[in-house]
């Protein structure tokens, strides 16, 4: 079972979110090159992230084709997620993609039982800054050096209130 989501008027048409599967691999390997110029993840680590109980990797797809994905990180013993990466195919930037990945990710992290979503930004995405503190986001760090390319990094956290949401993307 999928879960349909859209975004407001003039912003993207429904799109399908699910957990990833083994066969989205080849596809979310191209959407890692055309979405990132640095720090992409390697094929092992997309293929641990499917098979993984820890991690949800979302995919949004239109019409059959993936045109984004997100990637929410769980540790034991912590209420927190982590939002390690989030997708977006190039054709679909400035739809209003992103925004309906943010809020996938958010509730999903909730259906697990975490109460707040931790993430880290490139100081120079100014879009990714700007979908994250309208989404209620909160700077609380900043990391020199953080990415492969010595571009320093903002962290952000948001709560998650109880509640919100859809509950957790069918499987």
């Amino acid at each position: 079972m999928e879960g349909r989501v859209s975004g407001p008027p003039s912003h993207p048409p429904a799109v399908a979110i699910r957990p990833a599967i083994r066969a989205d691999l080849d596809a979310l390997m191209a959407l890692e090159a055309a979405a990132f110029a640095t720090d992409r993840a390697e094929r092992r680590a997309i293929r641990h992230a499917i098979a993984s109980a820890s991690i949800s990797l979302l995919v949004a797809l239109d019409d059959a084709v993936l045109v984004g994905a997100a990637t929410i990180e769980r540790r034991r013993g912590s209420r927190r997620a982590r939002l390690s990466s989030i997708a977006v195919a190039p054709s679909r930037a400035g739809t209003g993609l992103g925004r309906v990945l943010l809020a996938a990710a958010e509730a999903e992290a909730r259906a697990r039982g975490c109460d707040a979503l931790r993430l880290e930004v490139r100081e120079d995405n100014g879009a990714g800054i700007r979908l994250y503190e309208r989404s209620g986001y909160r700077r609380f760090e900043t990391v020199p050096d953080y990415y492969e390319d010595g571009t320093t990094a903002w962290r952000y956290e948001k709560p998650l209130a109880a509640g919100e949401g859809s509950g957790p993307v069918p499987s």
